[in-house]
């Protein structure tokens, strides 16, 4: 065998500027073309409840990925801080706005004005949500309304505000951040667990509605993430021990878990998914 014989038995190196002849149906595609798939430049994203731990991490991510940002935060104040936070060079910049999402009034001017501000609204991530832990005996009905109204009803009313120029463009990327309660019971959770559900089948619902139309419609299902939500929780040691053996991986997820998964379905590679929730949760729901 010469030195120049790069051929072994079943294995053989191909060389630039060989052109092999194709099997019957190979596709071949041109050197490069996947290589943007995940680039987001010239998008608009609006950011619900971006002030937050998750929605806050999403927002940055999706702003290294080339996207301008709209925090929207019943917190005026941590709103203008992610916002700060999601600067680029050669972005446009950021905009912050104080939402309460459980007024439907409020969403469709706050849509409206961001809309005017920084023009179209190409992606949409629903990240308010709120709990209250209690033994099902002990919820009062406010408690119950304030959680649906927030985490279920609020995600409804934003998405159909921001829905309505994604429709008539025909292209819109809307995802939610739903939970591993979308499929899995837990004690002092019921009105959680019902807006958790309500999100995964609602989110299925608008995205066989608007299947044709070029709007996809995901969400994303997280374990218990370090976020304010369990502060409380990560306070006792024993309790915070019981919730990392609930979880395979043995950690609690942090907020930069979840980025991957958002950045995938506001993209490109992400074009052919709609309808789904993607669990983001060290093995929970494999277990």
């Amino acid at each position: 065998m010469t030195s120049n014989d790069q051929s072994r038995g079943h294995l053989r190196v191909v060389r630039g500027g060989e052109r092999p002849a194709a099997s019957a149906g190979t596709v071949t595609y041109s050197a490069g073309q996947f290589g943007a798939m995940f680039d987001l430049t010239g998008r608009n994203a609006l950011v619900v409840g971006g002030g937050g731990g998750i929605g806050g991490a999403i927002a940055q991510a999706l702003s290294d990925f080339g996207a301008r940002i709209a925090i929207a935060d019943i917190s005026l104040p941590a709103a203008r801080t992610i916002a700060s936070a999601c600067i680029r060079a050669g972005i446009g910049e950021p905009v912050a706005a104080s939402l309460d999402i459980t007024d439907p009034t409020a969403v469709n001017q706050t849509v409206s004005e961001i809309e005017r501000t920084m023009g179209t609204i190409d992606i949409l991530i629903n990240s308010a949500g709120i709990n209250i832990r209690k033994d099902v005996i002990d919820y009062t009905p406010d408690d119950w309304f304030k959680i649906i109204n927030t985490n279920l009803s609020g995600v409804f009313f934003v998405t159909q505000a921001v829905a309505r120029g994604m429709l008539a463009r025909g292209y819109g990327r809307v995802i939610s951040i739903g939970s591993v309660s979308s499929l899995m019971g837990h004690p002092q959770h019921a009105p959680y667990a019902a807006t958790k559900g309500g999100i995964a089948i609602m989110t299925k619902a608008m995205a066989t509605e608007w299947a044709t139309k070029g709007v996809t419609i995901n969400a994303i299902g997280p374990a218990y993430t370090v976020t304010g939500l369990i502060t409380e929780l990560m306070a006792n040691p024993a309790v915070y021990q019981g919730l990392v053996d609930t979880i395979p991986m043995g950690r609690l997820g942090k907020p930069e878990d979840i980025v991957g998964a958002a950045i995938y379905l506001a993209s490109d590679a992400a074009s052919f998914v709609t309808g789904q929730t993607v669990y983001v949760d060290g093995g929970r729901t494999a277990d």
